[in-house]
């Protein structure tokens, strides 16, 4: 059910893309760059984490869903998607998280 809908929200972005940015917060989005959107999914993670911390279930699964969104319109205007980073969890897939970090930093 969450991969159908981060792919329906995938597309959806992709079609709201080539709306006006006057007309399609989406389009908006994408017509500022890559660094805006970028700053707004730091200002959602942000917010994520105060909700989870203020112990606020709601608050905390709404500034979830902020931060999948525009998460899902960063990955788009990099020409990339959530298949491509569960695809990348796949591959980690069995190996541990701290085998896998260390890898990273090694290279």
């Amino acid at each position: 059910m969450s991969e159908n809908t981060l792919a329906y929200i995938e597309s959806v972005i992709a079609e709201r893309r080539k709306a006006s940015p006057k007309d399609s917060y989406v389009s908006s989005l994408l017509h500022r760059g890559t660094a805006h959107i970028a700053q707004k999914v730091g200002e959602e993670a942000v917010e994520t984490v105060i909700a989870a911390l203020a112990q606020d279930k709601k608050a905390l699964e709404s500034e979830a869903a902020d931060l999948l969104f525009h998460l899902a319109v960063l990955l788009a205007d990099r020409d990339s998607s959530f298949e491509n980073v569960f695809a990348e969890l796949r591959r980690r897939e069995g190996t541990s998280g701290h085998a896998e970090k260390a890898a990273r930093s090694k290279s």
